[in-house]
């Protein structure tokens, strides 16, 4: 048997990792079967092993290709934005937006791995920790350019606007439809926590004269 290129095996694992995401959203993770990936794929049962070894690894495989894409949707989209502020309240309407676009993938991620045993360690884990740690590192960079207040938790600024947004997207979490209208929970979510985070303008000024 002739053995495939690089590029073609990389094609071929994409077509089943697209046939394991539509799979898994229509059926999920309990009730998918590899013989119907297989089938919407066009290949065999056999071919789907000899790329993945079951079927949590096509699950794994399908969101770390979706982790990959919202961390350089959400990297992208904080660097175009000037000033902590402004970054932050990207940062909040981009999260918003994915757990508004891409709710059905979410929902698999936090059904059925984000609790399980082995999710610690590995790679989604990974995933998820550098994702959220783009709100870390511009919250020490904030603290840095002296705009957020001196002693801010920049870990617990992530568990409260990460949880806070999970909460306000649950509707649609947990697929009974609704949702926040993105645009509006994002200003409001940002103008409550940013009241906190931020160094008041006087305090900044009176810093400033001080170093001049």
């Amino acid at each position: 048997m002739p053995r495939l290129s690089a590029a073609r095996a990389a094609d071929r694992s994409a077509a089943i990792i697209d046939a394991a995401e539509a799979v898994l959203l229509r059926d999920g993770f309990a009730n998918a079967a590899i013989s119907d990936v297989a089938r919407l794929a066009g290949v065999s049962d056999g071919l789907i092993y000899r790329y993945f070894p079951g079927k949590a690894a096509l699950r794994d495989a399908v969101l770390v290709r979706f982790y990959t894409r919202i961390l350089s949707r959400l990297e992208a989209a904080v660097a175009a934005r000037r000033g902590f502020a402004r970054r932050f309240s990207a940062l909040i309407e981009t999260h918003l937006h994915v757990l508004e676009e891409d709710a059905d993938l979410c929902r698999l991620f936090i059904t059925e791995v984000r609790g399980a045993a082995e999710y610690p360690g590995s790679a989604l884990y990974e995933l998820n920790r550098r994702y959220s740690s783009v709100l870390v590192r511009l919250v020490r960079q904030g603290m840095r350019e002296g705009v957020v207040r001196d002693g801010v938790d920049p870990l617990m600024v992530r568990d409260v606007l990460y949880g806070g947004m999970e909460h306000l997207a649950w509707r649609r979490l947990s697929g009974r439809g609704g949702g926040p209208d993105v645009a509006r929970a994002a200003s409001s979510l940002a103008g409550l926590l940013l009241g906190g985070l931020l160094v008041p303008p006087i305090v900044r000024f009176a810093r400033q004269k001080r170093a001049e």
